[in-house]
């Protein structure tokens, strides 16, 4: 039994079904304290720096730093899902500040 296929209809459907695949995404979320917002930790580590002699170090600031791994369509959509995770759970928008870095693995 033969099926008769034309190559065209083929390599359409594949390369249409590879563009509504998933992509997969590396995120990197910095996440720091508005400013103005006295940092208790960042004041901590200043004055410890000071006590062992590191007195040329001052204004010390503690963030965190987030990897996530995000599968998306686009670049655009991994960013949205980030942010979106960012302002629900990641970050605390109403103290902190954040910055999203994409990019595709």
């Amino acid at each position: 039994m033969f099926i008769n296929v034309n190559i065209n209809n083929v390599i359409y459907i594949i390369k249409n079904k590879r563009t509504n695949e998933m992509n997969t995404y590396s995120a990197s979320v910095k996440i720091m304290l508005h400013n103005g917002i006295l940092d208790v930790q960042g004041k901590a580590v200043e004055n410890a720096l000071h006590s062992i002699e590191f007195q040329q170090i001052n204004k010390v600031r503690i963030g965190k730093y987030v990897e996530l791994q995000v599968s998306a369509e686009s670049q655009e959509d991994a960013k949205k899902i980030v942010e979106d995770a960012c302002e629900k759970l990641i970050a605390n928008p109403i103290i902190e500040d954040y910055q999203i870095r994409i990019e595709e693995k």
